[in-house]
């Protein structure tokens, strides 16, 4: 099972129409954001897909946020 969890409203791919896609995910455990981009090293956006991308960029950095805030705020060991 993977620690990352997809966008599950981001649908973009290449506007030449290649099957090339993008994928946005939050690691669960640490909150790193991975923006991965399938099946090429490249892709081609229109507007409104580099808008759908930035969208869902910006709801992956508000998870991470609240990720490492929770990660932060946790109780430690006790000291002795």
């Amino acid at each position: 099972m993977s620690a990352f969890r997809s966008d599950p409203d981001l649908n973009v791919q290449d506007s030449t129409g290649n099957g090339t896609e993008v994928d946005v995910a939050t690691h669960l455990l640490n909150g790193s954001v991975r923006l991965s981009i399938l099946w090429t090293q490249e892709i081609l956006l229109s507007a409104d897909a580099a808008e759908h991308l930035a969208e869902a960029l910006q709801r992956a950095a508000v998870e991470s946020r609240n990720i490492t805030d929770a990660t932060a705020t946790q109780p430690g060991p006790a000291a002795d």
